[in-house]
């Protein structure tokens, strides 16, 4: 018997659509399709649906209370099959262009013959980084701008909080030669490895639960896509682990808790860059 999937169906404004998501991966979704103004999340029928709606409808409250009516979150709940959940979300997950270097793939899907555009195969899933939200492909385009800096010098990277592992296959795309992907979530981990093996470059990306504080070397490029909350907690170690004259790319970073970060690693670095997608902001920094 085929197994039966809940789809919760969202319109909300595209300011809610980010934090939404979010929520609801952390619900237990393992897929999340987003769009413009909506977003169809699917939860497996072994979880405790009557728990589940709690929560979400909790939450969604939270979030109607702040908002203007017009622009107030409208649920729909239904049951589908499991082949139709698989025709549901995975037929709107393509191929997309990531800035000027990528295109970025789930693995059912043959991306456009580009000679210039390296392939990134990732499986969506549990762990967070599939390239289309906008804190990832601000990274990205960051990695890219920092790469052409390097030319054909050697060097490495630290990606903090790797998640998917996304941005360790465009490092390694994108040429560093050593490569340490680290997260403190075991299922991340595990999805980080699956993914670097899909795209040929697991022999070149060390992938760690080791604490950011236990690394003792540092590293001429530093990614963390993570919150402004926990850039601030980890500051000092990001901090450290940058080589002089090194770069660090920050995102995960709602705009109006830019400027928190900005002044926190104000002493030892110099803003070079800012990138702003809706609510989201990336920053490219390099060490004085």
């Amino acid at each position: 018997m085929a197994q039966s999937w809940a789809q919760l169906s969202v319109r909300a404004s595209a300011a809610n659509i980010d934090v939404l998501a979010n929520f609801l991966i952390e619900c237990g979704a393992p897929g999340v399709v987003l769009r413009k103004n909506s977003l169809d999340a699917f939860f497996a029928a072994t979880l405790d649906r009557t728990s589940l709606r709690r929560d979400i409808h909790r939450f969604v409250g939270a979030i109607a209370r702040l908002s203007p009516r017009a622009s107030r979150p409208r649920l729909l709940w239904k049951v589908v099959r499991q082949e139709d959940w698989e025709h549901s979300w995975k037929r709107f997950i393509k191929p997309r262009r990531v800035g000027k270097s990528f295109w970025v793939t789930p693995p059912w899907a043959e991306p456009p013959k580009f000679r210039r555009r390296r392939v990134i195969i990732i499986e969506p899933g549990m762990a967070f980084g599939t390239g289309t939200h906008a804190t990832t492909r601000g990274c990205m385009e960051f990695l890219e701008m920092i790469a052409h800096r390097f030319a054909d010098n050697k060097f490495s990277a630290l990606d903090v909080g790797t998640g998917s592992g996304i941005l360790a296959i465009a490092l390694a795309r994108l040429g560093a030669v050593e490569i340490w992907a680290i997260d403190n979530d075991p299922v991340a981990l595990q999805v980080a490895r699956d993914n670097l093996r899909a795209n040929a470059v697991a022999n070149r990306v060390r992938v760690s639960g080791v604490r950011l504080s236990a690394l003792r070397r540092k590293f001429a490029v530093v990614v963390g896509n993570l919150t402004a909350e926990t850039i601030v907690e980890l500051a000092g170690n990001l901090q450290n682990k940058v080589a002089a004259r090194g770069f660090l790319i920050l995102s995960g970073i709602l705009h109006q808790k830019a400027a928190v970060i900005t002044r926190t690693f104000a002493g030892r670095f110099r803003v070079i860059k800012r990138k702003r997608s809706r609510e989201w902001v990336t920053l490219l920094l390099q060490r004085k």
